[in-house]
């Protein structure tokens, strides 16, 4: 069901005052919304990047897409009503049902960088059938606080490298890299318009978004996980298995900080982490997502509670 499910957020910082913040049906409601939302200046200068993916999977020749807008008086696509299920285990995991198949879409942040990876793989026995994911782009490139419209501004140019494509739409700003394992892609150059967010129009804020689609990527799900990375610095494909991994160890690592072994003290203590991001060479504490910056009065008044316990003077 839509409704609950676009009122239900979930949120992965950084560690530099960025994040991931969509929510968990993948219909943006806010401008704060993204996949990649990259502070630029730590912990401020935050810009949404990447602010989602559309995905469609073709099983057999059938199109299904995943995705979830809303438009003036309409939803679409409605990829919710593929979606089975939503768990954080320990980072966001999706399940869709489509066409007699399960695909599961993994999300985690790397932290202290500006980089999202997404990993889509089949669920359970193929039965011969054939499964094709392509994924396409939306960019915003603006202020997190801003809303972008269609522009004659816009370089529409992406270069393509070996399992990478470039994209650098405006001038003065840092380009986004997209590591893949793809077996295909394309150039696109058009733009999706008027995307509505209605959280923003509850509140009686601007609400209108256009956003851009530079290219796609294509991918064969029958050999394997697909995998984008999408990052303000080059990375590699390749190395999305082990990152994830020690990400896993850094959140186990400040999970052993809790002052007492019980599920919900390990949860707040690793959840108190995600406030403390870096400014410089030091540390700082963020007042709050999605749109707060650090404050001196909130960071003393939280300071003892995010670092005292769990024993993290060096930090304090």
């Amino acid at each position: 069901t839509l409704a609950p499910a676009a009122r239900r957020e979930w949120l992965k910082p950084t560690g530099l005052g960025g994040s991931a913040t969509p929510p968990i049906a993948g219909l943006n409601t806010r401008r704060y919304h993204g996949l990649l939302v990259a502070a630029t200046q730590p912990p401020v200068g935050r810009m949404v990047l990447l602010s989602k993916l559309e995905e469609t999977v073709t099983v057999d020749g059938q199109p299904y897409e995943l995705s979830v807008n809303e438009y003036p008086q309409t939803i679409h696509p409605r990829g919710f009503e593929f979606q089975r299920e939503f768990r954080l285990d320990p980072f966001p995991t999706f399940i869709y049902e489509t066409g007699g198949l399960q695909i599961m879409k993994r999300l985690f942040m790397i932290q202290g960088e500006n980089t999202v990876i997404v990993q889509y793989e089949l669920v359970g026995p193929l039965t011969g059938k054939s499964a094709e994911l392509k994924v396409c782009p939306l960019i915003a490139f603006r202020d997190f606080h801003g809303l972008t419209r269609q522009n004659t501004k816009l370089n529409s140019n992406v270069a393509f490298e070996p399992s990478m494509a470039v994209i650098s739409p405006y001038f003065g700003l840092p380009p986004l890299y997209l590591a893949h394992n793809a077996e295909e892609t394309g150039a696109d150059s058009s733009w999706f318009l008027n995307f509505q967010y209605r959280a923003e129009r509850e509140c009686g804020l601007e609400f209108v978004e256009d956003l851009f689609n530079p290219c796609w990527l294509k991918f064969d799900l029958t050999t394997g996980p697909a995998t984008v990375v999408a990052s303000t610095l080059k990375k590699d494909v390749a190395s999305a298995p082990a990152l994830r991994a020690a990400e896993i160890q850094r959140r186990e690592a400040i999970a052993a900080l809790a002052p007492a072994p019980d599920e919900i003290t390990r949860t707040l203590t690793i959840a108190a982490d995600q406030f403390i991001v870096a400014r410089a060479n030091d540390k700082t504490v963020i007042a709050g997502y999605p749109w707060f910056s650090d404050w001196g009065r909130d960071t003393m008044i939280s300071l003892p509670g995010l670092t005292l316990p769990s024993l993290r003077f060096d930090i304090a």
